[in-house]
């Protein structure tokens, strides 16, 4: 396979069997909370280490949630969505990822800020924010990616 040099890299994976039809909503809505769960620990395990090792909890939540969604895109295109690698479908994600990533970190730094003012343990905050925050991003997130982004070839 000859890359041209206006396409955006794809990751280098197996090839989705193309035979598999599309699952049901139940299903697929079933896999991407599992998938979200694993990526949520990914994310708020990132974000616990980077901020105990000193990082400010804005730039730890940027880090955590690029590591977060690049592990839950990957599972979900796959395994979620069965979907072919796609250049159109990459740029799409991107852009959704951008605006997900804007309102997760920008409603977690708002919470956490409220919620730490209120006088919460750090840790507490850290759980009620990122709850929220990755509640909100998760509904956008799979709404966007089930009606648009995984329509598309």
């Amino acid at each position: 396979m000859t890359e041209h040099p206006h396409q955006i890299p794809q990751p280098v994976e197996l090839p989705v069997d193309e035979r598999e039809s599309t699952l049901p909503l139940p299903a697929q809505l079933t896999r991407f909370i599992i998938t979200g769960g694993f990526s949520a620990i990914v994310d708020f395990g990132l974000l616990v280490i980077l901020m105990a090792l000193g990082l400010g909890h804005t730039a730890a939540k940027a880090i955590s949630f690029i590591a977060g969604t690049t592990t839950a895109y990957l599972i979900n295109r796959r395994w979620t969505f069965r979907a072919s690698p796609s250049t159109r479908r990459f740029i799409a994600v991107v852009v959704l990822y951008a605006v997900t990533f804007a309102l997760q970190v920008g409603l977690f730094s708002v919470l956490f800020t409220v919620l730490t003012s209120q006088g919460l343990n750090r840790l507490t905050v850290q759980v009620i924010a990122f709850v929220i925050a990755q509640g909100v991003a998760t509904t956008v997130n799979f709404i966007v990616q089930r009606s648009v982004i995984f329509r598309l070839q």
